[in-house]
């Protein structure tokens, strides 16, 4: 059974930073794309960014320059740097496994907010 747990979200100021971590147990993110989306108060659900098993990345427009994915395949995480972050960057950040992303975590909520 695959099971993702997110970690490290919490309340920001703009202009700071942040960094997401996805554990996974239950398959090898080397051989799944792996991805971050998210989904902020009354919109949709928004992929952010995905790391296919060949190492090829895909970011959003919304965040591209300041987001960056990156997975340790020895420990089987799958993180999210996050720097100059901007209030509509806040939402609830979901780690994803697979190309249709089938598997979902429950969640981290990020905050960026004076």
């Amino acid at each position: 059974q695959v099971q993702l747990l997110e970690s490290g979200g919490g309340l920001v100021q703009p202009g700071g930073s942040l960094r997401l971590s996805c554990a996974v147990s239950g398959s090898s993110i080397s051989l799944n794309t792996m991805g971050w989306s998210r989904q902020a108060p009354g919109k949709e659900r928004e992929l952010v960014a995905r790391i296919k098993p060949n190492g090829i990345t895909n970011y959003a427009d919304s965040v591209k320059g300041r987001f960056t994915i990156s997975r340790d395949r020895v420990k089987n995480t799958v993180d999210l740097q996050m720097n100059s972050l901007k209030p509509e960057d806040t939402a609830v950040y979901y780690c994803t496994s697979g190309a249709g992303a089938q598997y979902w975590g429950q969640g981290t909520q990020v905050t960026v907010s004076s």
